[in-house]
């Protein structure tokens, strides 16, 4: 079926000819030959035979050939539009702070680390084409999930994410160890944009690298560091959790005093290209996450192909077969006596 005519004003042609052909089916009986006779009324009874009846046929099959002509003049196409995306994704690697100050709970819903769980989770839904990683540290680090599209995944490790206490590991803030980690998972990166979201509510105090060893091996590795400084800064209070004398789990809180080494998280962002954000709240922590998912969009370049093929030979041959009929038909059984 056609989509498009290449050339529509071959239609101007229909008037001309509709014009003719009206005219001349009007006007047929004055072409006729004609008798005179003294009397015609015992004519009236005859009936005219099958092929007096259809002595225009002729006439009428060479008016639809030239109709199908000019529907092949006006070049009738078929066409066939396919659409490519060429998606340039971004890799993106998010460390995470797991270190027992991360219960601090002056964030919402509930605490730092839930807070910073309930918005990873709403930033990799808001990602279609890019890969994307898991780093948790405290005073070790370990990658969580490796770079992925698999966001299901993703999302299911997310909500297993515990503090180090609960996960029975070292306490304390290696960001030497996570950053260096971090940017090891993205060295092989064949992607045009690699990036690192590093979230922490310490200052480095573990590891057996330190900070400026893992920023220079981002900076190497042409790593982009968008750096997060969770909550407040000063005197506050940790929850602890222990068991009563029954066994039941009972929180008590003891005071904590709470650093974010903003320098060193600043100069992270600024020496790899990235940004530098404190979080104090867990709204302002969605902001920034916001923040970064425009800063960080997926490049789509959409071509659109459309391919045209030409139907006007089946309207020419028809037109062709139409108009030899009718010349075959005029020549035979309509054929008129001089």
């Amino acid at each position: 079926m056609f989509s498009q005519f290449h050339s529509p004003w071959a239609f101007w042609l229909l008037i001309p000819l509709i014009a003719v052909f009206l005219w001349n089916w009007f006007h047929r009986r004055d072409k006729s030959a004609s008798i005179q006779m003294s009397q015609v009324a015992w004519m009236k009874n005859v009936r005219p035979s099958l092929k007096a009846r259809f002595i225009w046929l002729p006439d009428l099959l060479k008016f639809i050939a030239l109709v199908f002509v000019i529907f092949a003049l006006a070049r009738p196409q078929a066409s066939d539009t396919q659409v490519r995306n060429n998606v340039e994704g971004i890799d993106i690697m998010i460390a995470l702070d797991i270190s027992d100050s991360m219960l601090i709970e002056d964030m919402k819903p509930e605490n730092r680390i839930e807070a910073s769980k309930a918005t990873i989770r709403s930033f990799i839904k808001s990602r279609t084409s890019d890969r994307i990683g898991i780093i948790i540290f405290a005073g070790e680090s370990f990658t969580l999930v490796p770079l992925t599209l698999d966001y299901e995944l993703l999302l299911s490790r997310v909500d297993e994410i515990t503090t180090a206490q609960q996960a029975h590991i070292k306490d304390g803030t290696a960001i030497g160890v996570a950053l260096a980690n971090a940017a090891g998972r993205l060295k092989d990166s064949t992607a045009k944009t690699r990036v690192v979201i590093f979230a922490t509510d310490g200052e480095n105090n573990s590891g057996t690298i330190d900070p400026e060893t893992g920023l220079t091996i981002a900076k190497g590795y042409g790593v982009k560091i968008y750096s997060i400084g969770m909550g407040q800064s000063g005197p506050t209070k940790i929850p602890v959790y222990q068991k009563d004398i029954f066994g039941n789990k009972v929180k008590t809180y003891q005071p904590f005093e709470s650093t974010v080494n903003d320098d060193l998280l600043g100069r992270m962002a600024s020496e790899t290209g990235g940004k530098y954000y404190r979080a104090n709240q867990a709204d302002s922590l969605q902001k920034i996450f916001q923040e970064i998912d425009k800063l960080e969009r997926t490049k789509i370049d959409v071509n659109k192909f459309t391919r045209y093929t030409e139907l006007y030979k089946s309207y020419l041959l028809i037109g062709l077969w139409l108009f030899l009929a009718a010349w075959i038909l005029g020549l035979t059984l309509f054929r008129r006596a001089p």
